[in-house]
């Protein structure tokens, strides 16, 4: 019988750690957990827990097999045990400090974590499962900088049937386990085995529980698949060479304490004292200088109180015969010549840690701002990799959450989580690279040397459903600022009343109709006409008389052209050529033209209809009632 709870249905979702989900026609999500894509499982990598098996107390019988209680569990507690001591050396802990600070700094609007998606709801639900119910603008830093310290990190999960993820609580990385599969029906079944220490005084007896893999978020540092299935500290590349540095420095300590010291040479003259009484006579001396007389005050008891002077390093020489005499002299410290060996492996441990030397207070390694500036760039390159492991686990939970409240299929996973860009100067130069690409397709553009098809594919790297698609968005962003103008010059939005004002088709539009309703010229169209007083011809008798009609003159029913052939000359059809100044059309000719054409005025229908803004199609099913055909037509 199927499961149906919500313990049930997460088993079921979590079952292959690799979340799939259909986004489109054609598109598919898919959220792996536990990056099984990048590194494998147990059953198919051969790296599983190689470090283990070298690395074992029984490394010969162990190295081709895999026992994750007896071979990695025993070298567990070593590793962690020199990165606790690690962590407590000056420098390293500043490096943990700094990876954790860069990665999780604040962007512009002052979020840690920004959430993405279509869909406000599940916007506002991640927003309050992230700040609200996690706290994640004060915990991210330490979960981070666990899993920078010991390369896993685990965090248990509350879960409530209804309000989804209520709590989150860390574990111990000396007590947890993970185990792949356990299952031997679902090889990428995964659970956690944590062992509870029970410190009340009724039992001291320690108990094991286990929690499925949707009830762990396990935060792990997969850069070295020979740890699998755990993670591996950063700070595993720098521990061979830091403890080459704890011994030069120790030793340079106590050559420091033993040797550089200044000493004396007490030459002490023994003259005739006979060499069997030497030692006593030599002895009596260094007891004396050795020994302090003191008396107290309060009770004149008198004692020859320890000189804390380093008498005991100086030395004592019996000499006699000749002009010896009594002498001291002073010999000089040695040097330590091993501080070249130091500054090398201090240099050793600072590359294997990615961190810039000017990051922490070493300036004399760097040698002009561009030198710092690309340190900087490759130092953020590894933060932003930890961010990417730090958001697939944060992804991990969102979706448990999500899932929990009711989510489904393509709902689950429409939202995508970042997290803020380490480097001012890495975001610099990815602009820089933009606004070169920008300045080519512009000058190229001008020089009309190739298509803009080929701009979009070549410089812009985009396939033919991207640059049309690109394409047919300018045109929509092209609307929709000629609406935003409409609204702002003339206060009209054209989407709803179906109408534009002041463009230059409506001012052709109204200068053509102001030519047949007003004058000739069409100065006075679009303004009221006054009748005037003075009848049609002018008054009878008024202006200059009219001629009679004289033969002779072309317009003369009597004259030289009485049916006006030269007036109207009818050519035959002949192929166009350039304007000819000779031939002109008359008036009466041009206004016939002009009253047979049409006037082509933008009917709200048009103008709806052009300010449309084209949708994707991409989804749409044939059965849609777009794709219906009329059956009248």
């Amino acid at each position: 019988m199927a499961d149906n709870s919500l313990f049930g249905k997460l088993k079921k979702l979590f079952s292959t750690q690799v979340v799939v989900r259909r986004v489109g026609k054609d598109k598919i999500k898919v959220v792996d957990s536990s990056r099984l894509q990048s590194d494998g499982n147990k059953q198919g990598s051969a790296h599983y827990d190689r470090y283990g098996r070298l690395h074992g107390a029984n490394s010969r019988k162990n190295w081709q097999s895999s026992n994750e209680r007896f071979n990695y569990h025993s070298n567990k507690l070593e590793l962690y045990t020199d990165y606790e001591s690690m962590d407590k050396d000056s420098i390293i802990s500043s490096i943990l400090d700094i990876y954790s600070d860069e990665a999780t700094l604040k962007n512009d609007m002052g979020d840690v974590i920004r959430i993405k998606s279509s869909d406000e709801k599940l916007k506002k639900t991640l927003h309050n499962l992230f700040y609200d119910v996690l706290n994640i603008e004060f915990n991210l830093w330490g979960w981070v900088r666990g899993m920078n310290k010991y390369g896993d990190y685990y965090l248990h999960l509350d879960l409530d049937d209804e309000l989804g993820v209520v709590n989150a609580q860390p574990l111990s990385v000396y007590e947890t386990r993970r185990e792949e599969g356990y299952d031997l029906d679902n090889p990428y079944s995964v659970r956690f085995e944590v062992d509870e220490h029970n410190t009340s005084a009724a039992s001291q007896r320690n108990s094991t529980k286990y929690l499925e893999s949707f009830q762990v978020a396990h935060f792990r540092l997969l850069t070295d698949t020979n740890f699998l299935p755990y993670g591996r500290s950063l700070l595993e590349g720098a521990r061979k060479t830091w403890k080459q540095l704890i011994l030069m420095e120790d030793a340079m300590m106590i050559h420091r304490i033993m040797r550089a010291p200044e000493k004396r040479i007490f030459k002490i003259d023994i003259g005739n004292i006979p060499p069997a009484e030497v030692d006593s006579y030599m002895a009596n001396i260094i007891d004396q200088m050795k020994k302090v007389p003191y008396v107290d005050e309060a009770t004149g008891e008198y004692n020859l109180k320890f000189n804390m002077q380093n008498m005991l390093e100086d030395y004592y020489l019996p000499v006699r015969g000749g002009q010896s005499g009594t002498e001291i002299d002073s010999l000089s410290g040695m040097e330590f010549g091993g501080i070249d060996d130091i500054e090398y492996l201090k240099n050793r441990m600072m590359a294997a840690l990615k961190v810039p030397k000017a990051f922490i207070g070493y300036e004399e390694g760097v040698e002009g701002k561009s030198t710092l500036a690309q340190q900087d760039i490759r130092f953020a390159r590894s933060v932003e990799r930890i961010q990417k492991i730090v958001l697939s686990e944060l992804t991990k939970i969102a979706i448990v959450h999500l899932y929990s409240q009711g989510y489904e299929d393509a709902e689950l996973v429409n939202f995508e989580l970042e997290l803020t860009t380490p480097s001012i100067i890495y975001e610099q130069e990815k602009a820089n690279l933009w606004s070169e690409k920008v300045s080519l397709v512009r000058d190229m553009k001008d020089l009309k040397m190739v298509s803009q098809e080929w701009m979009y594919k070549n410089i812009f790297n985009m396939s033919d459903d991207e640059w049309k698609k690109e394409q047919m968005g300018v045109i929509n962003d092209l609307k929709l600022g000629f609406r935003q103008e409409q609204i702002e010059s003339e206060g009209n939005d054209p989407i709803k009343t179906g109408e534009s004002f002041g463009t230059p088709h409506d001012m052709a539009t109204l200068q053509q109709s102001g030519n047949q309703v007003g004058d000739d010229n069409g100065a006075n169209a679009g303004f009221p006409t006054v009748e005037s007083e003075t009848p049609e011809g002018g008054y009878e008798g008024a202006g200059r008389p009219k001629e009679g009609n004289t033969y002779g003159k072309d317009k003369s029913p009597f004259g030289r052209d009485p049916i006006g052939n030269k007036s109207i000359s009818i050519k035959p059809e002949a192929p166009s050529r350039g304007y000819n100044a000779n031939e002109v059309v008359n008036k009466e000719s041009t206004n016939s033209m002009l009253s047979k054409m049409k006037i082509k005025i933008k009917t709200r229908g048009i103008i709806a209809e052009s300010l449309k803004i084209e949708e994707e199609t991409d989804n749409i099913s044939l059965l849609d009632e777009n794709n219906i055909l009329d059956s009248n037509n």
